[in-house]
C-alpha cells in the first residue's frame, strides 16, 4: 500500500545549489570595469545576450564584457563529439564501438596538443589519417580546435592587433575551408562573440576563482546528500570556501 508523505505547514526545503527559481546560471562572462571606474566588479553570468543590457545599465555601468575563454574552449571540445558522432552514424549506420578508431582516439582528441607526448599523438593521428572520410573529418575539426587554442593563448603575452587579427583570420578561414557544419557553426559563435573574446584576450581576466567556489559548493552539497535547512547550508559553504576557516572550524562552532 503505497503511504503519501505530506509535508508540514511552513516547512520549506533546503535551497541546493544549481536549483530552484534563483539558481545560478551557466558562467560564461565576466564583467571588467574599464580604468577610472570605482571598482573592478567581475560578474559570472551566460553567454545569453537578453542578460547583458540589465547588468551593464545598472550594476556595471561602463564595463567591458569579457567572455571566459574555459567555455569557448568547452564549446569546441563539444564541437568535436558532435562530429564524431554524426559521422559515425552516417558512415557506419551504428553508433560508436571500442574497435573502431574514432571511438578509440576519443579522449585524446579532447586533450590539448602540449599534454600529448609523440606516441600518443601518432596512436590518435595515424590510425584516424588512414581510416578514410571519418578520421579526416575528425582531424579537420580537431585542427579547428587547437588553432582556435592558439588564438586564445595570445592572451596575457602582450600580443598587438595585428598578431592577433592573423590568428583570429588563421582560424576562421580553416573553418570555411573545412566545410564542416559543427566546424562552421563554432566560427560563426566565436565570430558573433568576438569584441568579448578580444576583451578577454586583451585584459586577461577569467572566472577560474569563482568557478572553483561554485564547484566546492555543489561538491559539498553533494558529500552530505542535501541539506535540512538553509542555515546548515550557508554554514557549511562557509566552512569550505574560506581559507582560513577550511578545516579548523566545525559547522556547531560558527
Amino acid at each position: 500500500m503505497a503511504h503519501r508523505v505530506r509535508r508540514r505547514a511552513g516547512h520549506r526545503r533546503a535551497a541546493r545549489p544549481g536549483r530552484g527559481p534563483h539558481r545560478r546560471r551557466r558562467p560564461g562572462l565576466a564583467v571588467h570595469h574599464r580604468p577610472g571606474v570605482e571598482k573592478e566588479h567581475p560578474v559570472r553570468r551566460d553567454r545569453h545576450v537578453h542578460y547583458l543590457p540589465g547588468r551593464r545599465a545598472h550594476r556595471a555601468p561602463g564595463a567591458v564584457v569579457v567572455v571566459d575563454h574555459f567555455h569557448v574552449v568547452q564549446l569546441a571540445n563539444k564541437m568535436l563529439s558532435q562530429v564524431r558522432r554524426r559521422t559515425t552514424a552516417e558512415l557506419r549506420g551504428r553508433r560508436g564501438r571500442a574497435t573502431d578508431p574514432e571511438w578509440r582516439a576519443r579522449r585524446k582528441l579532447l586533450r590539448n596538443r602540449e599534454d600529448l607526448t609523440d606516441e600518443q599523438f601518432a596512436t590518435m593521428w595515424n590510425p584516424l589519417l588512414g581510416e578514410g572520410r571519418i578520421g579526416q573529418t575528425l582531424l579537420t575539426s580537431w585542427i579547428a580546435k587547437e588553432s582556435l587554442r592558439n588564438l586564445l593563448a595570445l592572451a596575457r603575452t602582450g600580443a598587438d592587433r595585428h598578431q592577433l587579427g592573423h590568428a583570429r583570420w588563421k582560424f576562421l578561414a580553416w573553418c570555411a575551408d573545412a566545410d564542416i557544419p559543427e566546424v562552421r557553426r563554432l566560427a560563426a559563435t566565436v565570430d558573433r562573440w568576438w569584441d568579448e573574446i578580444a576583451a578577454f584576450i586583451n585584459t586577461g581576466h577569467s572566472n577560474a576563482k569563482s568557478e572553483g567556489v561554485n564547484r566546492v559548493i555543489k561538491l559539498t552539497a553533494r558529500n552530505a546528500f542535501g541539506f535540512r535547512n538553509a542555515t546548515n547550508q550557508r554554514l557549511r559553504t562557509r566552512c569550505v570556501t574560506t581559507r582560513r576557516a577550511r578545516g579548523h572550524l566545525r559547522t556547531a562552532q560558527l
